[in-house]
């Protein structure tokens, strides 16, 4: 069978702010995490000044939000002049780790920074130095006694190892466009993958020569994620709803997380890279198309 994802009827969960310079124009591309019984939602907030900063939002259900006034992170250094962009959280140890985009007059960096409240967040710096690079994404566990992290070298997903989460080696490339379909163009990764008993559970974006942004899904072998065991021709969701076609780039549905209930996948995703949405899929058709 083919996965699809339907759309929490409620949408959107989070929009712009008037109250708050800071995001005033955007909320979108959230992380994800639960903590203390609580859901978080670390997105990213633009204003006027269109600097990219990060915010964060909690709730009891994961579809009613409460936001801090305060983004949680902002840019402090010579990578992050122009902002801090595309958060995504894995949870390792007891602690949040979360990898990000530092952007600047030197590119695109992928940055590291970690906590244990989800609030205070204590930088770790540059993690893939020297090069344009971002859609970065931890592993929940570890993979033969090390680290693993998806990232993107344009246009394909590549994966990598580390033993300390600070130097990664052994790149590989994963998953690459397909000419002709709606992925045609350029891949990269979502949020960090859902452990199931038939693979990693992976929903990634893409999009085609008319800047069309879908998400996709994948299963990758649990022992080694570089073999994928399945990948949907069909995208899971792509954008129709007004607020997904008109935003501040239309035609873009583009996810950095989810959350696992405990009969079905939320996977939250960003409109037209201006409101914060959410869709879902329930684990009976994650099984079916695993098994099918």
């Amino acid at each position: 069978m083919s996965l699809t994802l339907t759309r929490y009827p409620g949408n959107p969960l989070l929009v712009p702010s008037p109250l708050n310079a800071w995001e005033t124009d955007n909320v979108f591309n959230a992380a994800m995490a639960r903590h203390n019984g609580l859901i978080y939602m670390h997105y990213r907030a633009q204003g006027l000044d269109r600097i990219s900063r990060i915010g964060c939002a909690i709730s009891s259900d994961g579809y009613h939000f409460n936001r801090l006034l305060e983004p949680v992170l902002a840019p402090a250094n010579e990578f992050e002049a122009f902002g801090v962009e595309d958060p995504r959280i894995t949870e390792l140890d007891g602690v949040f780790y979360m990898l990000y985009t530092a952007y600047s007059p030197h590119g695109t960096r992928v940055s590291l920074a970690r906590s244990t409240n989800l609030i205070a967040w204590e930088r770790l710096g540059v993690v893939l130095p020297d090069e344009d690079n971002k859609d970065a994404a931890l592993f929940p566990e570890k993979i033969g006694g090390r680290y693993a992290m998806f990232h993107r070298r344009p246009p394909d997903i590549w994966l990598a190892y580390s033993d300390d989460l600070l130097h990664w080696t052994d790149h590989q490339i994963i998953m690459q466009p397909r000419p002709g379909q709606w992925d045609s163009v350029r891949v990269g990764a979502g949020g960090p993958v859902f452990k199931t008993e038939w693979g990693w559970l992976n929903i990634y974006h893409g999009y085609n020569e008319d800047r069309v942004y879908c998400l996709g899904v994948a299963l990758h072998d649990l022992d080694d994620p570089a073999r994928i065991l399945k990948r949907q021709d069909e995208p899971v969701l792509c954008p129709l709803g007004p607020f997904e076609q008109w935003g501040d780039v239309p035609n873009v549905v583009f996810t950095c997380g989810g959350i696992e209930s405990e009969d079905a996948y939320r996977i939250y995703y960003g409109g037209g890279d201006h409101v914060m949405a959410v869709a879902s899929v329930s684990k009976a058709d994650v099984r079916a198309f695993a098994q099918g």
